[in-house]
């Protein structure tokens, strides 16, 4: 699968929102609603991650047994697994770094 502007510039872009509460005020029902969408959000990146690394097992699979056409596909989607990955490994560090900071907190 090759990228192209087109597909660049079909992305739409985030808009950011006003807080409707005052900061440290929280609606029950919002923050549910925000923790089922962060666990959505999660659920889908680590989809597509899968998805990526799927995609380039089979184009692998391709290239050794002949029967891909363009070695760089395979390359391609190599790479943006590796990328991939990468980046969820280090989100998860991040996300490991904060943790472990909130916790070193003294109340």
């Amino acid at each position: 699968m090759s990228m192209n502007v087109a597909d660049i510039l079909s992305v739409a872009p985030v808009q950011p929102t006003a807080p409707s509460a005052p900061l440290g005020v929280t609606d029950p029902a919002t923050s549910a609603s925000n923790a089922g969408s962060f666990a959505n959000a999660l659920t889908g990146a680590v989809d597509d991650v899968q998805q990526l690394q799927d995609q380039s097992n089979a184009l692998a699979i391709q290239a050794v047994t002949g029967d891909l056409n363009d070695i760089h596909d395979a390359t391609i989607a190599q790479t943006r697994a590796a990328l991939a990955v990468e980046l969820a490994a280090s989100l998860r560090n991040r996300g490991v770094e904060a943790f472990n900071e909130i916790m070193r907190m003294q109340v």
